[in-house]
């Protein structure tokens, strides 16, 4: 039985059918590139994945601008954005390599190669490479390479004859179980690390700490809608440069001090868990956290205190830098001074109660109150360098953001919401959080429609290293739009500043307002 030509019989040029051959042609030749690549990277590092490489250094390059418009979008969501976006980009870039390849293979192949080239040098420049981080990438564009030459032979061939002719259909399914083989291969290789990770964080046991955390007050929570005094470990804000979170076996792991000390230390979990640990309530805050966002939370973490271990390797007095590194190779500058004047740093263990999950840096992280998160709570820490600022840099710090960055105060309008409706001739409730880490808080005070300044009710707190919770009603609301304006001091009597300031160098400022209705 005959089996139709891909040539329009009118034209002799490829038709509909034609050019759905060479879309899949195309899109094997991307699937087999991308899973065989993938495959491969699962058995070495995960970052010489070629999606990850490229991924990663995208957001290396990417303009600060944009990273803080994407964080503002998407939240803690813009990995997966990112990665989504990737994908399709690519899905994209194989169609067009498909039909290319049917007139001019030479030229989609060089397509090919280009793109495979720029995930190589992406994953060799990743800070964890190693000495194999080229080869995923290499075997899987190889790969993909070959597919869309036998598939775009293939093809021709078909398209020449006139009778029996064809890309059988075997060949593309073979093609395809490839596809999904490959790609499940390394998907799975990626699930059985987690799960591995998973499985090894059940098992831990965490020692009671030597000197624990003070018990909650109650009172707390008082308020419905406020938010929680307590953040779980999944409500709490993850913002990183991971695109694939790292799964550090726990077996292996250490944590190694070095550079301006009088002698290298080096020490692994059961170390760690071995140690008089200590249990504090912290605030934690990112840098690219607006006014009234919620890049914040509080939780209860458990750890060695920081200075301990470093006493234990013996500070050069001329030090005025600790240079951590993450597992994927990721920096973090903190200053010497604020690390060691005793503001109960920790190298962190646990979080609540439970050892760390992978998102928040299992099995270590560090953690120094008072200093937002990019130059003090390296998360998945292997490494601690003593060092100097006039010396080193770090990620961060090499993108324009502040080398010293104190956390400033602020507060939030929880309750009631933006553009919410509340009761006429009802007391309208207002609450909120506020936090001036390493000062705490001594007053809060909102205003309506640029008023006058109400003081708040402070709830309970555990100390001025933790947020504080607080609440205040309000009477004799007009019916209509109304503007709530909100400020707080800290404990040392400084008023937080009303100057509009954003994130970048070192934090935003400013006093955060709610739009809402009395009807």
């Amino acid at each position: 039985m005959h089996r139709r030509s891909t040539k329009d019989p009118a034209t002799g040029r490829p038709g509909v059918a034609g050019h759905l051959w060479a879309t899949l042609c195309g899109l094997l030749s991307g699937g087999l590139t991308l899973g065989v690549g993938s495959l491969i990277a699962s058995f070495l590092v995960r970052s010489s994945d070629p999606v990850l490489g490229v991924g990663q250094e995208f957001i290396a390059r990417t303009p600060e601008w944009l990273k803080e418009w994407a964080i503002r979008q998407f939240g803690q969501s813009d990995k997966a954005v990112l990665l989504g976006s990737l994908y399709g980009t690519l899905v994209l870039f194989f169609v067009v390599l498909g039909l290319l390849a049917r007139r001019h293979l030479r030229v989609a192949l060089a397509g090919v190669a280009v793109l495979g080239a720029a995930a190589v040098g992406a994953t060799l420049n990743r800070p964890d490479a190693t000495a194999l981080s080229w080869l995923p990438s290499t075997v899987g564009t190889v790969a993909g390479a070959l597919a869309l030459v036998l598939c775009t032979r293939a093809l021709r061939r078909r398209g020449r004859a006139p009778a029996g002719g064809t890309l059988s259909r075997r060949s593309v399914v073979l093609g395809g179980v490839a596809v999904v083989a490959a790609g499940s291969a390394g998907a799975g290789a990626a699930v059985t690390s987690s799960r591995s990770v998973a499985k090894a964080r059940s098992e831990i046991v965490l020692p009671k700490p030597a000197s624990p955390a003070p018990a909650l007050p109650p009172g707390i929570d008082a308020v419905e809608g406020i938010t929680p005094y307590v953040t779980s470990a999944k409500d709490f804000y993850r913002v990183d440069t991971a695109l694939s979170v790292p799964q550090v076996d726990v077996s292996s792991w250490s944590l190694r001090i070095h550079g301006m000390v009088d002698r290298e230390v080096t020490v692994t979990f059961d170390d760690l868990l071995a140690e008089d640990l200590v249990e504090r309530w912290t605030t934690m805050t990112c840098v690219s956290n607006e006014v009234g966002g919620n890049l914040v939370g509080n939780a209860r973490w458990l750890g060695v205190p920081l200075t301990r271990l470093l006493d234990r390797a013996g500070l050069d007095r001329d030090a005025d830098m600790l240079l951590s590194r993450s597992s994927d190779g990721f920096t973090i500058s903190t200053p010497v001074a604020d690390a060691t004047d005793g503001r109960d740093s920790m190298i962190a263990v646990g979080m609540n109660g439970e050892p760390l999950t992978d998102v928040h840096g299992f099995p270590a992280r560090m953690l120094v109150p008072g200093l937002y998160g990019y130059v003090s709570a390296c998360k998945w820490i292997t490494e601690i360098e003593v060092t100097r600022f006039d010396r080193a840099t770090a990620y961060w710090t090499d993108r324009g953001w502040a080398q010293k960055a104190p956390i400033k105060t602020a507060v939030r309008i929880d309750v009631p919401a933006s553009f919410g409706q509340v009761r006429s001739g009802a007391t309208v409730p207002v609450a909120g959080v506020a936090w001036a880490q390493t000062r705490g808080i001594s007053r809060v005070e909102v205003s309506v429609d640029s008023g006058p300044w109400r003081t708040a009710e402070l709830l309970p707190s555990v100390g001025k290293n933790s947020w504080v919770q607080w609440t205040v009603g309000l009477d004799g609301l007009e019916p209509g739009n109304h503007t709530l304006r909100a400020r707080a001091t800290d404990g040392t009597g400084q008023l937080q500043t009303e100057a509009v300031a954003k994130p970048i160098p070192d934090g935003s400022s400013g006093w955060p307002s709610k739009l809402f209705t009395v009807v």
